[in-house]
């Protein structure tokens, strides 16, 4: 019997990681960003990458999906999943000095 697995969100990923958006969640007490999410570009198959963290706390995220790069809550980025085995290799150029963990 094996295990099922969580899919992960773009809270989760690696800073600098390509990534596929799989699709979206919103939490049941925010349904609008589900919708919110669509408009800015977060559609299924578009490309996201995490290009840093706020420090303390690893709160907000700073996105790019596509060409455009955003500031996303951890929870508003927990509702973009991700497409499993989708990074193909890539990486994102990081502005200098981004990189927070």
């Amino acid at each position: 019997m094996s295990a099922v697995l969580p899919v992960p969100t773009l809270a989760q990923a690696a800073i600098g990681q390509a990534h596929r958006v799989k699709a979206l969640e919103a939490p049941a007490h925010a349904p609008e960003w589900k919708q919110w999410l669509e408009e800015l570009g977060f559609v299924p198959g578009e490309h996201v990458a995490v290009l840093a963290r706020a420090m303390p706390g690893a709160d907000p995220l700073v996105v790019r999906i596509g060409q455009s790069t955003f500031a996303l809550r951890r929870a508003e980025a927990d509702c973009v999943q991700l497409a499993d085995g989708s990074q193909d290799g890539l990486t994102v150029a990081l502005p200098t000095g981004a990189a927070h963990a």
